[in-house]
């Protein structure tokens, strides 16, 4: 790292010393000439802007959007070129006011320059990849500013610890991206569950079609002699991987590459790392599992207040580049966790699958009754079933005679106005709360984590964990896995 660059630590302590505490004033008290008042609009800084980063600006509702970091603008313009037009080649509106509002903001490549020089910057939303989530959300908090991070909330067990420490140590408005938690059918599957429609629940099974990227390849530079010795056929992505294609590419003009790295190893640039397939790479994303689980756990975790697993087992297809050091996340896996008893209510084992693995069909569910291939979560319980796509959506109970029974629960559960990330927006006005703090989302987010931690210890190894200690009691030959190791300069 070039000495230009900023260590976490050093840039805490640095604004610390140079009367940063003033930051953690909220603006509205501050007051003064040319003040406008936190109900209009709020101050919004996006770090990672070049892909889900865009899809939570258009949902900003018309707020100020001051700074945006990014390490590669090149891309970032070329995709909200994107968005201009329609399909059809009409003019896309929401795609121009984007446009305009990121004309009037300020650029910059390093959040932690960006956060030392801009000081009306109110709230963070974070949409990098997931290597880089606890760090720049723990910068933003630690100089008092709210965050708003995408799934998943951190990339291991340790740094979901740290952020839910620094969001009840700051008091800063915290969310995180899995928006299906603010959907009304959300609330509706709580509110049958906490009704006994379906009866006590003790088995829930979850699905997903992801990843839709690469997993289970090895590094580039390896992957061409992989496919010869396994016969893998060479269509345009085996290509890209093959070794004839990894040798010296080039980094973007204008991205900066070190940048990208943060605290991962040092490594060349390769186009499937960036822009979009990061997620597969263990140095840059937590598979489908990270992705997903946000989406698909968070019901039941929620609606069964199901905390901390006391077990864990998890098996899958090969590694990409071997299981001692892997270069990416297996191409399809299953973990199985157990949840002890919780107030009367009984224990719950969960299984999750992934990479197109379907779970076992239940015995009460119809067999004209299709189980989405995109994913979804099913609820056994004592008297029936309870089912739902991706995101909470399109709720179900089976038999159908327990459905009356669903139609004539009240609501219970207050609904979200807006959208996810206006529900966080509102909070940091102090016009409600936001729905899926930190205080909830890192639990949510640890616990989708421990299957990959199960995973790594060792296929067909249940670890049993102790919460309290955030330890592996059964396996302490396993416990770094809920760390990582952080490059020098990046250490949390």
């Amino acid at each position: 790292m070039s000495d230009s660059r900023i260590p976490r630590r050093s840039f805490v302590r640095g604004l610390a010393v140079a009367g940063a505490g003033a930051m953690l004033v909220p603006r509205h008290v501050l007051g003064g000439q040319g003040f406008t008042p936190p109900s209009d609009t709020l101050n919004v800084a996006i770090v990672g802007v070049g892909g889900m980063g865009l899809s939570n600006a258009e949902q900003l509702d018309g707020q100020n959007i001051v700074a945006l970091c990014d390490v590669d603008f090149g891309y970032v313009d070329r995709q909200v070129a994107s968005r201009l037009k329609k399909g059809d080649g009409s003019p896309r509106p929401e795609g121009e006011r984007l446009q305009a509002s990121f004309a009037r903001a300020q650029r910059y490549t390093d959040f932690r320059r960006m956060l030392e020089r801009q000081r009306d910057i109110d709230a963070v939303l974070i949409a990098t990849p997931d290597h880089l989530h606890a760090h720049v959300a723990l910068a933003a908090m630690d100089v008092g500013k709210h965050v708003y991070v995408q799934k998943p909330l951190a990339a291991t067990v340790h740094e979901t610890r740290l952020l839910q420490a620094a969001a009840a140590r700051t008091g800063v408005v915290t969310q995180m991206g899995n928006q299906g938690h603010s959907a009304d059918d959300a609330r509706r599957i709580n509110e049958w569950i906490a009704a006994g429609v379906i009866g006590p629940v003790s088995k829930v099974l979850i699905w997903t079609n992801r990843p839709i990227w690469p997993q289970g390849v090895p590094r580039p530079a390896t992957y061409g002699q992989a496919a010869e010795r396994r016969g893998w056929g060479m269509g345009a992505l085996n290509t890209l991987l093959s070794g004839a294609m990894s040798g010296d590419y080039p980094v973007p003009e204008g991205m900066d590459w070190d940048l990208y790295l943060g605290p991962a190893q040092e490594r060349a640039f390769h186009p499937l790392y960036h822009p979009f397939n990061w997620r597969g790479w263990v140095d840059f994303g937590v598979g489908a599992l990270g992705d997903m689980g946000a989406h698909l756990v968070d019901h039941p975790f929620w609606a069964l207040d199901l905390g901390y697993p006391t077990s864990v087992e998890a098996t899958s297809t090969p590694f990409g580049g071997g299981s001692e050091n892997p270069a990416t996340w297996p191409q399809a896996m299953t973990a199985h966790y157990e949840f002890p008893a919780r107030g009367g209510r009984p224990p719950v084992s969960l299984d999750w699958y992934d990479g197109g693995l379907m779970p076992p069909r239940p015995e009460l569910m119809p067999d004209d009754v299709k189980l989405e291939r995109e994913g979804g979560v099913l609820y056994i319980g004592e008297r029936g079933i309870l089912m739902h796509e991706t995101y909470g959506r399109n709720p179900q109970i089976f038999p159908e005679h327990l459905r009356q029974e669903a139609v004539a629960v009240s609501p219970s559960i207050p609904r979200v106005s807006g959208s996810h990330e206006m529900n966080w927006v509102n909070a940091c006005k102090g016009e409600g709360s936001a729905v899926s703090p930190f205080s909830y989302a890192a639990p949510l987010t640890e616990v989708m984590l421990l299957g990959l931690v199960a995973l790594r210890s060792g296929q067909g190894r249940k670890i049993r964990y102790d919460s309290a200690g955030m330890r592996l009691t059964n396996a302490p030959d396993a416990d770094h896995f809920l760390t990582r190791e952080y490059r020098a300069g990046w250490e949390l």
